[in-house]
């Protein structure tokens, strides 16, 4: 149980009004608060009418927007960003923190750099020559190839493939396609955020780049030599085919394919299910099949 009195103390606030002797044992979705006590959960602005029919001893996180008058009954918490509010409370008093470890099972090569504050799961692969920063998760079941270089503060999922040969081949004089050696490289700079499940290929030749601060989901496929602007986020099902180049600021969303080679700019949003088959400007949407210009990104 967590008083609201000792959250209030810590986290940055405009307002509060209710009780400052209430308790928290549990983050609850606004959705389900109605009758529930002692939770706390967030309301962004389209929702805040739901609100008006919620009986509860909770606390409510709301943006400065919100017209507090229209629920006196309720406890609010009112700050500038509710939910960025709500993840640093889950954060700060609820999760759990992994202890740097590397577990017994884990097979990591003599030559392997690691540094401090790692935390490495059951079963992962590290081969040789990689480079491992500082405050590094890599969770169960990850292979990590040879001569990766991973930077600080990196959170790595499991299942993952990163640095394994791309698909490359040619056809011989017999017209039967044969293998061409990859002899590049994956490098994933800091605070990159590398959920479960993805293929992250090595470049034929240089280095297939992660820039600081991406966000890569689930079940995605980087192909050798594509380059991942800073702050970009990569979502779900998303395959990004060879030598593609996302910019800084851009969002892929679920089930999107980038035919090889193209470039996709800056502050760009590619809509869920489109295939980008040309080259897309800096600050524009394109959705579709083939992906066509929307709006400007504003």
């Amino acid at each position: 149980m967590i008083r609201i009195s000792k959250i209030l103390k810590i986290i940055n606030h405009k307002n509060y009004i209710g009780s400052k002797k209430i308790d928290i044992n549990r983050p609850v979705p606004v959705f389900d608060l109605h009758g529930c006590n002692n939770a706390i959960s967030w309301c962004n602005d389209k929702n805040l009418k739901i609100l008006k029919n919620i009986e509860t001893n909770s606390i409510i996180i709301v943006s400065e927007n919100a017209n507090i008058r229209d629920f006196k009954k309720l406890n609010l918490l009112v700050v500038k960003n509710p939910r960025f509010t709500f993840k640093e409370i889950l954060e700060k008093f609820f999760s759990t923190k992994r202890v740097p470890v590397v577990h017994s099972s884990a097979k990591i090569s003599d030559t392997v750099k690691i540094g401090s504050n790692v935390y490495i799961g059951q079963n992962v692969i590290i081969e040789g020559n990689c480079s491992i920063g500082d405050n590094v998760s890599i969770l169960h079941n990850t292979v990590i190839f040879s001569n990766t270089i991973i930077g600080n503060n990196v959170s790595i999922g499991s299942n993952n493939s990163i640095g394994n040969d791309g698909f490359g081949f040619e056809k011989n004089s017999l017209g039967i396609s044969e293998f061409i050696p990859h002899l590049g490289n994956v490098i994933i700079k800091d605070n990159v955020y590398i959920r479960n499940n993805n293929s992250i290929d090595r470049a034929l030749m240089g280095s297939t780049i992660i820039e600081e601060n991406v966000k890569i989901d689930s079940l995605t496929h980087i192909a050798h030599g594509v380059k991942v602007g800073k702050r970009s986020t990569i979502l779900g099902n998303v395959v990004l085919a060879g030598s593609v180049k996302i910019g800084k600021d851009s969002w892929i969303a679920f089930n999107s394919c980038v035919l090889n080679q193209k470039k996709i700019g800056n502050n760009c949003l590619v809509g869920i299910g489109s295939v980008v088959i040309n080259d897309v400007n800096d600050d524009v949407v394109v959705m579709g099949v083939p992906a066509t210009f929307l709006r400007k990104n504003k």
